[in-house]
């Protein structure tokens, strides 16, 4: 950044609403506040946290911390207090850098917290010109948590050669140069900030941090785009996948949209005035490891792929062994290169988990990153990313991959985007339950989502019940969030249309089974299962059955006869053979 606040210091670095900054004021603001830091005792390796939002304050600051040398802390002061605490105390930074709306939720501790504001003054009166620096590609830039698999967060530690390594791989892979203008979504402690804020500064590139409620929403943020004439944006794949649904003015000037954090269903659209760019990496992987330009492909039954390893960076494809699986082979992905992460941070136990040595390098400090996702080789030397290796499923003793199931879903006209689950409800068997998001107009009949995925799946691949949503729950980081995908009831469940029961018997059975399934009406060719009845709601339908026609239903019949108008044709053969006696 000294480089262009020295050629082009009149030039835009930052926005943020109204507020804006030049290079030379980035420059001038985070060399001040570096000597401030310096003054106590920061230096290379040294932990500064920030909990400040997406601002030019947050950029200032992690500049500051990266020009002393040390690595910044990315807290998000949205975040529980208790998860907050956690990270404070895991990391015991030398200083917290914060400001008033966020300090009331942060913990007293060793640090030093220093609130932004409070701090001008002091800061103001040291020198503008850059400090002094010890700080070698080994040592660390940044410390970002992600979630763990116990339960507790995990630091991971990112060094600037690893930093330097995404810079100079997105500005050679993307030609960025001082006339972009990029934009910062991503939430602070979401390595995707690492990659829009620092990759775009060091080209010169100017960067846009839109207001929360404008990229919620699909259409203001197209329209937000095209207004402040971005030219490079990274955007969840969830908003992605509805960003390439709408129509898009001949005046943009948007060249490439990048997109990550989970995995791709759609292709675009050919007459999008953009490039669209798959990206999968790890955060211990710094941020990116893998990208490609997603072409148009409306007649592939497959997934989009997720492109190449980037520069100085090795995918390895190797089965449980950890050798290596053939092209076209399923296996879980390792990464090797100048992207790994130090570590996780006091996690020495973690680390050596999951980084292993390389089995293949001669070097013997060469380590692979195991990811704990499932790929495989294309023949041309792109990645097909098929899934979590924990999200896998075993339906009826089948393997299933569930977002296969999404992938043919989405081509359903009536299907914005959605995402495939399983469920194990009351102590049953693990089933397929699809959450939807409806096309804009567009009526879901669950019969006609059914018919749509038979014609492409196997039937234990069909989801049991298709639940109806407003939106996908995402997490703070962009992911499907499953933990908050709710529970199936009246509400949500998609319906068959429904036709009335025609005859005593199917009025009666059908009070019974509404009854059972809390619903207000069942159409007669509804299925009981799929609805969401189960084998012990079964047998509680057997003896209602019984209790009212006086006849005895096994539950095989059930599974075998679903329906109300199938039961009510059997029970009526029950009934007229017990009255002519046949036994």
């Amino acid at each position: 950044m000294s480089r262009h606040a020295s050629s082009k210091p009149e030039s835009l670095a930052v926005a943020n609403g109204y507020e804006q900054m030049t290079f030379a004021d980035l420059e001038a603001n985070a060399n001040q506040l570096a000597h401030h830091l310096r003054s106590f005792g920061v230096g290379p390796d040294c932990l500064i946290a920030v909990c400040l939002r997406g601002s030019a304050g947050f950029i200032v600051a992690a500049l500051a911390i990266l020009k002393t040398g040390g690595a910044y802390v990315c807290l998000d002061p949205d975040y529980p207090r208790d998860r907050l605490a956690f990270m404070l105390n895991d990391s015991q930074p030398l200083v917290v850098l914060t400001d008033c709306y966020a300090a009331g939720s942060l913990p007293a501790g060793k640090w030093q917290v220093l609130i932004r504001g409070n701090e001008a003054d002091r800061v103001s009166r040291y020198s503008t010109d850059a400090p002094s620096t010890s700080c070698k590609p080994e040592n660390l830039a940044y410390v970002i948590y992600t979630s763990g698999s116990t339960g507790t967060p995990k630091g991971v530690e990112i060094t600037h050669r690893s930093l330097l390594n995404l810079i100079n791989w997105h500005q050679c892979a993307f030609g960025v140069t001082d006339s972009d203008r990029a934009t910062q979504l991503a939430s602070v402690a979401f390595d995707a900030s690492v990659w829009e804020i620092w990759a775009n500064l060091a080209a010169g590139a100017s960067v846009h941090i839109p207001k929360e409620r404008t990229w919620r929403s699909p259409e203001l943020y197209r329209d937000w785009l095209v207004a402040h004439r971005i030219t490079i944006t990274f955007v969840p794949t969830a908003l992605a996948e509805r960003l390439m649904m709408l129509q898009w003015p001949p005046e943009t000037a948007l060249r490439i949209m990048l997109t990550g954090a989970d995995m791709l269903h759609v292709y675009p659209r050919a007459d999008l005035p953009f490039t669209l760019v798959n990206n999968y990496g790890p955060t211990e992987c710094t941020v990116v490891a893998t990208s490609g330009p997603v072409l148009p492909n409306s007649d592939s039954c497959s997934l989009p792929d997720i492109g190449r390893p980037i520069m100085n960076t090795e995918i390895l494809i190797l089965n449980s062994q950890m050798r290596p699986m053939p092209a076209g082979e399923v296996g879980e992905l390792y990464i090797g290169g100048l992207s790994l992460a130090r570590g996780y941070h006091n996690r020495p136990d973690l680390t050596a988990a999951s980084f292993v040595r390389h089995p293949f390098s001669s070097d013997v400090n060469a380590r692979l990153y195991r990811t704990g996702d499932l790929g495989r080789y294309l023949p041309d030397g792109r990645i097909a990313f098929i899934g979590r290796r924990d999200h896998q499923l075993k339906i009826r003793g089948f393997r299933v991959e569930p977002d296969e199931i999404t992938a043919v879903l989405n081509r359903h006209p009536a299907v914005q985007s959605s995402v495939v689950v399983g469920r194990s409800d009351k102590g049953e068997e693990r089933h397929l339950v699809a959450y939807i998001v409806a096309a804009l107009g567009q009526e879901l009949v669950a019969s006609a989502l059914r018919s749509h995925l038979s014609k492409s799946l196997p039937e234990y691949m069909i989801p049991t019940l298709f639940l109806r949503l407003n939106s996908i729950p995402l997490t703070m980081t962009g992911k499907v969030d499953r933990s908050a995908l709710p529970a199936p009831d009246s509400s949500n469940i998609v319906r068959t249309k429904a036709v009335t029961a025609s005859n005593a018997v199917e009025i009666n059975l059908s009070t019974i089974i509404s009854d059972l399934l809390k619903l207000e009406n069942v159409g007669c060719d509804e299925n009981f299962f799929l609805l969401g009845g189960h084998s012990l709601l079964g047998m509680q339908l057997i003896t209602k059955v019984r209790d009212t026609f006086d006849v005895e239903l096994s539950l095989p019949t059930l599974f075998e006869l679903p329906t109300i108008r199938g039961l009510a044709s059997e029970i009526q053969r029950l009934m007229l053979e017990s009255r002519s006696g046949v036994t």
